[in-house]
């Protein structure tokens, strides 16, 4: 591993886990579930950067399922994530149409 893969990573960790930590503390301020749902993709999205890491150094599972040449935990783990963000995104667009 080279220095820029180093700081690529410890970067996505540090970034990634202060984004993760403002979506938790914004957590039980809302109700609204437009925003919990972006909430949970967030968090969904610093599991992903975990796992990417831990298999990037070899203490993933990643080598039991594959579709393809990509593993299937972080495809779940990619479409959990979009899920979420499409979601709540999408109960956002949907409450300002029936709003006018």
């Amino acid at each position: 591993m080279d220095s820029g893969q180093t700081i690529f990573i410890i970067c996505e960790l540090v970034f990634g886990a202060f984004v993760t930590f403002l979506a938790i503390m914004l957590w039980p301020r809302t109700r609204d579930i437009a925003w919990m749902l972006i909430i949970i993709g967030v968090i969904v999205l610093y599991i992903e950067i975990v796992y990417s890491i831990l298999v990037i150094f070899g203490m993933g599972g990643g080598d039991l399922f594959f579709i393809g040449s990509i593993s299937l935990i972080s495809l779940i783990l990619m479409l959990l994530r979009m899920g979420f963000l499409i979601a709540g995104f999408l109960v956002m667009v949907l409450r300002q149409y029936k709003n006018k």
